[in-house]
């Protein structure tokens, strides 16, 4: 196999590789790969150092019709399936730069579901053309200091006041809390004592009175991501902001986790994929020990055994986001998926990183990030321990 070859993306001039790979989704997985190429790839080191994705990429997102692909098409989205969405997400998720994938996916898969599947008539003409568009950011609030996958436990309260709620607390991690737009914010309507039963969403603009960014925080990875704190001090929106039904909120998050989760194992496979790409490339031209790492039983085999680990992720991926299709009750399959992928995106960045020896070491290389980027994807969206502990509820 020529270098060149090694670890191609499937694109829509291949044979289809699974049975999921319909012509219009292979093409769509071409032209994705190419927009990440020549638009993002070239630019985004910028965007690392500016610690955000700038508007007009996201404005182009919108104008190819990438940021509503399973919005209803009265509203400007293109109502595909969970699998041909799973196939755009992975192939957005081939960029080595995690922090504008997230951006995107907090954007489509996360935040602005919420509108779409909980929101009034009225709050979708509102909202949603503008956010299909790339004109209105979204970003979800759920996570708190000390209620982070425990989210029955959050203390953030929104106080009924005549025609109007009244926001306090605060929200933490939260991806595009500094940058966007419109927030979908999960708090407490009932007291502490009702747990899961007690809790709703509001749609909050930015800029409205009382809602503020606190801290900006600093990660480790994701660097093209703003991430922030947000405080509500007394933000007071009208009753017509209450998205869907009140007291309901908590059951509205957990029918969208799955929708997330799948979008953050694509990351993961996504992460695993360039990274395997960028490997293969290096160890068949670094010379070393008279001829190259190539030449190296032990670095074969370990890539090999890497490469099949991914593609078999990726195969229960597609299963999954075929099962969600379908209708069919898969908290088990996407808990079991989130926790595999986000190991092994670390498992896989890791060893391909050691394969770039010193080099692999430095900031800016393609294979640090992806090694520093790959981190988080065991922790957001549902740490390891607490996707294990949801699949083996259910076995």
């Amino acid at each position: 196999m020529a270098d060149d070859d090694a670890m191609q993306p499937r694109g829509a001039g291949s044979a289809p590789a699974s049975i999921h790979d319909t012509p219009e989704r292979m093409l769509l997985r071409e032209q994705v790969q190419r927009f990440v190429a020549r638009e993002i790839e070239p630019r985004a080191e910028r965007w690392e150092q500016e610690g955000s994705v700038p508007r007009e990429v996201l404005r182009r997102l919108g104008e190819l019709g990438w940021l509503g692909l399973m919005a209803p098409e009265a509203f400007g989205g293109a109502d595909v399936d969970a699998v041909t969405n799973y196939v755009f997400t992975e192939a957005l998720s081939q960029s080595t730069y995690g922090g504008f994938v997230v951006t995107v996916l907090v954007h489509t898969d996360m935040a602005s579901p919420h509108l779409v599947h909980a929101g009034s008539d009225e709050q979708k003409r509102r909202w949603l053309p503008g956010i299909l568009r790339g004109e209105v950011l979204t970003a979800v609030a759920v996570t708190e200091a000390d209620a982070g996958s425990d989210v029955a436990r959050m203390r953030t309260r929104a106080r009924r006041d005549g025609d109007a709620f009244v926001l306090d607390g605060s929200k933490m991690f939260i991806t595009n809390g500094v940058n966007a737009d419109l927030y979908f914010v999960a708090a407490r309507t009932a007291p502490l004592e009702t747990g899961a039963r007690g809790v709703s969403m509001f749609c909050v603009e930015r800029g409205t009175p009382g809602l503020r960014v606190g801290q900006v925080l600093d990660k480790a990875g994701w660097r093209s991501s703003d991430t922030a704190e947000l405080v509500f001090d007394g933000c007071r929106i009208p009753a017509s902001q209450l998205l869907g039904v009140e007291n309901r909120g908590f059951f509205a998050l957990m029918e969208n986790f799955q929708r997330e989760r799948l979008a953050l194992a694509a990351m993961a496979i996504g992460n695993a994929q360039s990274a395997l790409r960028l490997a293969l490339a290096h160890v068949r031209q670094r010379s070393a020990f008279g001829g190259v790492l190539w030449d190296r039983q032990a670095i074969r085999h370990r890539l090999a055994s890497l490469h099949a680990r991914t593609e078999a992720a990726r195969s229960f991926a597609l299963h999954c986001a075929w099962l969600s299709a379908q209708g069919r009750e898969c908290v088990r399959e996407v808990s079991e998926l989130k926790a595999l992928c986000g190991e092994l995106a670390n498992d896989v960045a890791y060893a391909c990183q050691q394969f770039h020896g010193g080099m692999g070491y430095i900031r800016e290389t393609a294979i640090e990030r992806l090694w520093r980027d790959a981190r988080i994807l065991a922790i957001g969206g549902g740490a390891t321990e607490v996707m294990l502990e949801e699949a083996a509820k259910r076995l």
